[in-house]
């Protein structure tokens, strides 16, 4: 996690996983079902497809302190299939902030599978207790996309 000015985090994470990249991109872009795999994405919406650029709705919910915390963002998605990337960055939602990519790549029989963030809150959103959230669950998220590429693909 990288400390930017003005409350901005930037984050990444990479798995090494023994999958074709096929299922990885089934998996991420199977986007009215992202919710029923990744951990605290309470609901995921296609809103419109245009070619390769797709836009979503999205809310997140997580717990905290017994409290339950929601956020709403409406992304735009750009498919770059051949690249094995999906950019995304926010067109509207509860951040000033919130952009990043996953991208897919293979070595030999390993498929790396990497994501990006970079988030800003909005003012008066403490930063620390987002900042703590995130690293928590980026790590779960893509164990979970992990999860459901490793079911599809014994399902084959």
């Amino acid at each position: 996690m990288e400390r930017l000015p003005q409350g901005t985090r930037r984050l990444a994470v990479q798995l090494r996983l023994p999958l074709d990249p096929s299922w990885i991109w089934s998996v991420l872009t199977d986007y009215a079902n992202l919710n029923s795999f990744i951990p605290n994405l309470a609901s995921s919406r296609q809103l419109w497809r245009r070619g390769n650029r797709v836009g979503l709705e999205q809310v997140g919910t997580q717990q905290f302190c017994g409290l339950r915390f929601s956020a709403k963002v409406e992304l735009e998605i750009e498919e770059d299939l051949e690249a094995g990337e999906l950019r995304f960055c926010m067109c509207r939602g509860d951040f000033r902030r919130f952009e990043g990519c996953w991208q897919i790549g293979r070595t030999g029989e390993t498929t790396h599978l990497l994501y990006e963030l970079t988030v800003q809150g909005r003012p008066g959103m403490p930063i620390g207790l987002i900042e703590q959230r995130l690293r928590e669950d980026l790590a779960n998220n893509l164990r979970g996309v992990q999860r459901e590429a490793e079911r599809r693909a014994a399902q084959s």
